[in-house]
């Protein structure tokens, strides 16, 4: 196996395993004028969660896109149960197969991080509508660390590098965003609610290592509690 945090996490079928979980989700898309007009674009979408909320709350034509084989596979089982048809693409973010101008709403939770973001925020761009949006949410540094640590979480999660605020904003200004707000969110919620929690389309026969590494995801969450947060950015044209 692959041993990296994303196999695992795809190994596993960790369905809203972003910060916030469902509830920020929720909370972030009820803010939005969304509707069954609404062309939204799930961007790593893992194994379809948030698309199959999209596509069954809003009504809206949503397109899930990942570029990892297991997660795409576990987002159609869970997809193919929705009553509203979604479209399930696998794609790279840094290349997104989708002509100019075709979205109203990018959607990237948990996602830019993993990617080559001087390539993926543009491709954003691209593929929205004049005046379209992204909603972003992503690890985000409260404070810079020492090269040495910051090299270790990076190395961990196979991020190319961690970021503080600023530098999310001066990477979305850079691509052409021309409105960049950034918010918190109140993680505390009822925890004995299913539908706030993550949950997982396990695969057969998964390695232990992926137990592994989410009981270290969980120590190195603690250590960093303080110094690595996130952040919601809506980016508009």
């Amino acid at each position: 196996m692959n041993d990296t945090y994303l196999e695992c996490l795809a190994q596993l079928g960790a369905g809203a395993a972003h910060p916030g979980g469902p509830p920020l989700t929720r909370t972030m898309l009820s803010q939005e004028a969304i509707s069954d007009a609404t062309a939204i674009l799930d961007a790593g979408c893992g194994t379809g969660r948030t698309s199959a909320y999209i596509a069954e709350q809003y009504g809206s034509r949503v397109t899930a896109l990942d570029n990892h084989p297991v997660m795409l596979e576990k987002a159609r089982q869970r997809l193919s149960q929705v009553p509203i048809p979604v479209m399930v693409s696998q794609g790279s973010m840094e290349n997104l197969p989708f002509a100019d101008a075709s979205f109203d709403y990018v959607i990237a939770e948990s996602v830019l991080a993993f990617t080559d973001t001087a390539r993926t925020i543009p491709e954003c761009c691209r593929v929205l509508k004049p005046g379209g949006v992204l909603l972003a949410v992503d690890m985000t540094l409260e404070r810079p660390l020492a090269d040495a640590v910051a090299k270790l979480v990076a190395d961990f999660y196979g991020v190319s590098r961690l970021r503080t605020e600023q530098a999310w904003y001066s990477g979305f200004a850079a691509a052409g965003f021309k409105t960049i707000a950034i918010d918190t969110f109140d993680a505390s919620y009822a925890a004995d609610d299913a539908d706030n929690m993550p949950d997982f389309l396990l695969s057969e026969d998964v390695d232990v290592s992926c137990f592994d590494m989410l009981a270290e995801h969980e120590r190195l969450t603690k250590i960093f509690q303080d110094v690595l947060g996130y952040r919601i950015y809506r980016c508009a044209l």
